[in-house]
């Protein structure tokens, strides 16, 4: 029975035909494990990841291990994007086990869920000190048989010791001492040479980034926009940064941002397009433009989808075979350009004969600014109509709710400060399919595949990305149903996430959704926002749009919030990045400016000129004076019959003025 052939997730359709006798995650998945009495065997995964397509070809299209899988287990395939709870549960289990983590992620639990056993890729022979796959799946198996009781016991403790360390973190000051700390705790750890923190793998610190540069916007800090400044453009000039088509992949494998692990996905994207456009804006760097161009171009031009909305990610693997679309070796360069330009883009990209990748072949970097533009771009046209007809990796087609918050913030922020009124266009499209499609009977679901709405319930990351989002693309257009809905979301997550007894801190469930062995709550930063982090910046730019009788709840809040953060920021910033955000903004005011004008160009101009220049996480808006659905711009009168902007410190306003260097002089 193919049970995973009516999936929406294109991770599980990857798998539909295996011989594996594949469960969708369920409580009839559950039930059959108790009725065998057998073990789970969990594999998790995402369809962009290039070790979980190694395994399935290795081990899932093996019929050998199949039968052991299918004669000894209950094999249950999940896809980590669609269900991140389940995700985050048994990757703390994973990494509690292991000291690390990863996907594929293999995980054996009891009939009731419990693991006891977790790893992520199994090899099909012996390799390096570690089983193959067939050997644990016999040692797993046999064990069960043997000794069931100790692993059930085992379980209970692994899961009694996860909810131990799960509670809410203790409350904690999040001031401008904090702030200033963990940004020199945060510069102290940079790579001086390339960029970045740490070494191989490598990944984009988006998130960091952005903290630094709202940090030298509020102090002055050279160190802080120094570590930006290197990192930006170290990563811009890379092979992580796609030179042809724009667009980043998800890391780098060296230290030094040159081959990239190829897949390409959303959240990286959108947090990287705001992260340089707001370099572009507050320092007028030529390069941050030029990315948040490239950017742009790729979330428009790549991974849109018909319906409207942004799809995850695209593969790393084309097939079956990773960086095939997207590497060069100085023989193809001639064959495509000619002698000279074909010598020239070696030499500009970087592509030698020896290769900086596999068999010879290069990734493209951009070592540095080309003398003649013009000849230039007539050389990157020329490579990338090639490279479109080159075999292209797949496309995870679903649309995630929180990734698409994501995206339509950095596309209504850039799209107004940075004058890409299509970009703005582009936001409303993806928010009015999420908010059409995506929420039913008041309640928001992660995701949609080609228009198909996914059963799996929202998650708290889900409700607060896309209600920061919606808040942005309200203060873009100044359409109060952004506003409306964000409140609505807003307001769910603070009734259905929430830790009782403990303000401030939240799960990463709803109180009435699935029952899993553990109830996720994880603060922590990573590769994207925390539910909690984003949450409290919603909060925060709510409590500034959605009037008198909401903005008191809302900023308090944001304050409990951020006040969960404190031990985090000041012990582990790097993975605090978006909390110190937050606290930035919140510090900062956050300063609002309220633009009212019946001349539109008159009202364009203020509201462009507050958009370059207002503090990161600042809230601008503009619109006709009065506009009903809109309480920012209440009360707000023109001076005579000029468009007028009212800049606000902490709700504090300053005499409104009317032309856009009073604006910028202000801020």
């Amino acid at each position: 029975m193919n049970r995973l052939a009516s999936a929406t997730s294109p991770y599980l359709l990857q798998h539909a035909d295996n011989p594996v006798d594949w469960w969708q995650w369920g409580e009839d998945a559950l039930s059959e494990a108790k009725r065998r009495n057998v073990p789970i065997l969990l594999s998790v995964g995402y369809a962009a990841c290039h070790w979980c397509h190694v395994m399935a070809h290795e081990s899932f299209e093996d019929v050998g291990t199949a039968s052991l899988m299918n004669a000894n287990f209950v094999n249950i395939k999940v896809d980590r994007e669609e269900r991140p709870d389940i995700d985050a549960v048994y990757m703390a289990a994973t990494q509690a086990m292991n000291g690390s983590g990863g996907w594929p992620m293999t995980c054996f639990l009891t009939p009731q869920g419990e693991p006891f056993h977790c790893g992520t890729y199994y090899p099909p022979k012996p390799r390096q000190g570690m089983p193959s796959f067939p050997q644990l799946l016999v040692a797993i198996s046999e064990a069960w048989t043997s000794r069931p009781d100790e692993l059930r016991e085992g379980a209970s403790q692994i899961i009694a010791h996860l909810t131990a360390r799960s509670g809410p973190l203790t409350q904690s000051v999040v001031d401008a001492e904090v702030l200033d700390i963990a940004a020199a705790k945060i510069a102290a750890d940079v790579d001086p040479l390339n960029g970045g923190f740490g070494g191989a793998p490598k990944f984009p610190p988006s998130m960091v980034l952005e903290f630094l540069l709202r940090h030298y916007e509020r102090t002055g800090s050279e160190k802080s926009l120094s570590v930006v400044e290197l990192t930006a453009e170290a990563m811009a000039r890379g092979g992580i940064n796609d030179q042809l088509a724009g667009g980043f992949s998800r890391y780098s494998v060296d230290a030094e941002w040159i081959v990239p692990h190829f897949e390409k996905m959303l959240y990286d994207n959108a947090l990287l397009m705001r992260m340089y456009a707001h370099l572009a804006r507050r320092t007028g760097s030529k390069l941050a433009l030029r990315v948040t161009d490239q950017i742009g171009g790729f979330l428009l031009g790549h991974i849109n989808s018909a319906e409207g909305g942004i799809i995850a990610s695209l593969d790393a693997d084309t097939d079956g075979v990773e960086g095939l679309t997207y590497v060069w070796t100085p023989a193809q360069l001639v064959e495509v350009l000619g002698e000279e330009d074909g010598t020239w883009a070696a030499e500009f990209f970087g592509v030698t004969a020896e290769g900086n990748f596999e068999d010879g072949a290069s990734t493209l970097r951009r070592l540095r600014d080309p003398d003649d533009e013009e000849r230039f771009e007539r050389i990157r046209n020329a490579l990338l109509a090639v490279r479109e007809d080159r075999p292209q990796p797949a496309r995870d087609e679903k649309v995630i709710a929180a990734w698409n918050g994501l995206a339509i913030t950095a596309l209504a922020e850039a799209g107004v400060a940075l004058d890409r009124p299509h970009w703005v266009f582009v936001a409303g499209l993806a928010a009015e399919f999420i908010v059409d499609n995506h929420i039913v009977d008041g309640r928001l679901r992660r995701s949609s595949r080609s228009g198909v709405i996914g059963d799996a319930a929202g998650v708290l990351e889900d409700y607060a990305c896309l209600a920061d989002g919606l808040l942005s693309l309200h203060q873009a257009t100044a359409e109060p149903r952004w506003l409306d809905v964000a409140v609505q979301l807003l307001d769910v997550a603070l009734e259905r996430f929430a830790m009782p007894d403990s303000p401030g801190a939240y799960y990463d469930t709803a109180d009435d959704a699935e029952t899993l062995v553990q109830r996720p709550s994880d603060p922590t930063d990573n590769a994207s926002p925390s539910g909690a982090s984003a949450l409290a910046g919603a909060l925060l730019t709510a409590s500034a749009l959605a009037g008198a009788d909401k903005a008191s709840r809302y900023r308090e809040a944001a304050e409990q919030a951020l006040s969960r953060a404190g031990a985090l920021a000041g012990q582990a910033p790097r993975f605090a990045g978006h909390w110190l955000t937050v606290a930035e903004a919140l510090q900062a005011g956050p300063v609002q400016v309220a633009v009212v004008g019946a001349d539109t160009d008159a009202r364009v101009e203020l509201v462009t000129a507050a958009a370059r220049g207002i503090h990161g996480g600042g809230i601008v808006l503009g619109g006709t004076p009065g506009a009903s659905g809109v309480p920012l711009l209440a009360d707000r009168p023109l001076v005579g019959d000029a468009a007028a902007a009212y800049v606000c410190h902490g709700y504090v306003c300053d005499s409104p003025v009317t032309t856009p260097d009073s604006v910028t002089a202000l801020l």
